[in-house]
């Protein structure tokens, strides 16, 4: 039976903006006044919400506000959300390295972090050294350290440069030894904040299978932070969304990674539709006037997962009547280098009367690699007119999601990355 081995209750952090120093020995006073009158502290009450694209409109702000959720024993939870939505200052809050300002966290057992790179190591000291410097601050004995040396050494891969000074390691190094520290020395509960974005292809699939091990294979919890939205969903059994400070969602990984996709800021702006209403597009007899992309659902969007189809919509108007109309997409990437094309022609080749019209097309799952792809666009009568310049419409961005059938997350060369069928015969 799971039982509840994390729980967060109300936790919220409040920062103060600007200069820090400025006027705090009056903030102080003001607090110990409230406090000794048995109210609650003043500052407590204001503070803006935490949006860093927009000017601050208050002298604090809330990197966090109310956040509630409870782990079970064995649980892989995703925490995702974009840069500033106050990921790392929950795990920091988590991980004690920082406290709340209101809210308590309740855990049972030990906890390791890794929230940055290198954090925790002294530059100074070895690699070996540092090993047994973090089992102590786990609360490991020498004995308990030495038992794990050698397997966090070889898992590390920095066998050659474990007496060798910190300081002298690479960014990538020095997560490998942090993360192998962290993994080996079997805490109850596994904090790891980005650590997929600093390592190589060989470490990510050796980082993955082992938090898969250590959550499934000996029953511990893992806190996740990623913004690689493959890892999320191969990893973790639930998933926190944070919006500026606050849990915009809770449930499964999968709901949690089309709910991040699906935030309308988390698009760019204006890049999933484009309105030439106003200023049609075009000459003669056709005028261009909307072009957008969508998920299944409907749901405008400009990212979109490997897995996902992407809807591409059109609307134009014919000021004519017209025979033999064809509507080219174009797909290429920023440096137009063309991936493919597609044309309407079946569609559009019979004779079509004056009026608006409307054509879809959808770009199938599992054929765009991980990379960021424009959409072009043009149109004519072939051989006889051309009635709508090419011109680039949408800008889209793919993220990785097991590209090219693989089985783990790896960059795979090519415009396109299509899951092929492959068939073994004994």
């Amino acid at each position: 039976m799971s039982q509840v081995i994390l729980k967060a209750e109300n936790i919220s952090k409040q920062y103060r903006l600007g200069t820090v120093g400025t006027g705090t020995l009056s903030h102080d006073l003001n607090r110990w006044w409230h406090r000794v009158r048995g109210k609650e502290d003043p500052y407590l009450k204001v503070g803006s919400v935490n949006d860093r694209s927009t000017e601050a409109d208050s002298e604090y702000v809330w990197a966090l506000k109310d956040i509630n959720f409870e782990v079970q024993q064995g649980e892989v939870l995703g925490i995702i959300g974009k840069n500033g939505a106050g990921k790392s200052t929950l795990l920091k809050i988590l991980s004690r390295v920082t406290s709340p300002t209101t809210g308590e966290i309740k855990t049972r057992g030990r906890i390791a972090s890794l929230l940055e790179v290198g954090t925790g190591f002294h530059p100074e000291l070895t690699g070996r050294e540092n090993i047994y410097l973090n089992g102590a601050i786990l609360g490991m004995t020498k004995k308990e350290i030495r038992a794990k040396e050698a397997e966090i050494i070889d898992f590390s891969g920095c066998a050659r440069y474990v007496d060798t000074p910190v300081k002298r390691y690479s960014s990538g190094m020095r997560v490998r030894l942090a993360f192998a520290v962290a993994a080996f020395l079997e805490p109850d509960i596994l904090v790891i904040d980005e650590v997929l974005a600093v390592g190589d292809a060989e470490f990510q699939k050796k980082a993955i299978g082992k938090m898969q091990d250590i959550s499934q294979g000996e029953g511990r919890t893992v806190l996740f932070v990623s913004h690689n939205m493959a890892a999320v969903k191969s990893l973790c059994t639930r998933a926190i969304v944070l919006v500026h400070g606050q849990t915009a969602f809770e449930g499964t990984a999968q709901d949690g990674v089309d709910f991040y996709l699906n935030l309308e800021e988390n698009s760019s702006q204006g890049s999933s539709e484009i309105d030439y209403s106003e200023n049609p597009v075009g000459d003669l007899g056709v005028k261009l006037l909307k072009v957008s992309t969508e998920d299944d659902y409907g749901k405008l969007r400009s990212t979109f997962l490997q897995s996902e189809n992407i809807i591409v919509k059109i609307k134009f108007y014919l000021n004519e009547n017209i025979k033999g109309l064809r509507f080219n997409l174009t797909v290429k990437n920023s440096a137009q280098e063309i991936a493919f094309a597609t044309s309407s022609h079946e569609k559009t080749k019979h004779l079509l009367s004056e009026g608006e019209y409307s054509l879809e097309l959808t770009l199938p799952s599992n054929l765009l690699n991980n990379k960021q792809y424009v959409l072009m666009l043009n149109a004519g009568v072939p051989g006889r007119q051309v009635l709508i310049e090419p011109i680039d419409v949408l800008v889209i961005d793919i993220q990785n999601d097991y590209s090219s059938g693989s089985t783990y997350i790896e960059k795979w060369p090519g415009l396109v990355a299509p899951k092929i069928q492959w068939k073994l015969d004994a």
